[in-house]
């Protein structure tokens, strides 16, 4: 399956003192960026934490190459660029929408968090549908 960029507009209440869109905001979009993804293969983040499991945040890399500004439109490319049975890395390209400048790059490192006992698992042993999915999906 082809996994289409999602699509965001840049807000004006996103923006900092110079007009352009705050470092923080990246992080988020990169995050609703991985939702859209997990939707889009057809196994949805709400689907996995009511089957117990939960992404716990490990690291985050965001490196900034140029500035998105108040109204510009940005795709973002997700893709799992490494796969444990305990954890993944998920990589993040942020380009405009309509030149193509790249913008930003980044990376989140999640383990696999059952959130009834509080403890990291192995994805492939508790919830193999979804580690065999994300396998499928590695770059």
């Amino acid at each position: 399956m082809n996994i289409r960029p999602y699509v965001r507009k840049a807000q004006y209440y996103e923006t900092d003192q110079m007009g352009i869109i705050h470092h923080a905001n990246y992080i988020h979009w990169m995050e609703e960026a991985r939702v859209d993804f997990m939707e889009q293969v057809g196994f949805g983040y709400d689907r996995a934490v009511k089957e117990g499991i939960d992404f716990a945040l490990l690291g985050l890399s965001c490196e900034y190459k140029s500035m998105v500004s108040f109204g510009d439109t940005v795709n973002i490319e997700v893709s799992i660029s490494a796969l444990t049975v305990t954890k993944m890395t998920v990589h993040y390209q942020i380009t405009d929408a309509v030149t193509g400048k790249l913008r930003t790059t980044g990376e989140s490192i999640h383990c696999y968090f059952d959130s009834n006992r509080k403890r990291p698992v192995s994805l492939k042993k508790v919830l193999p549908e979804l580690y065999d999915l994300f396998a499928s999906y590695v770059a």
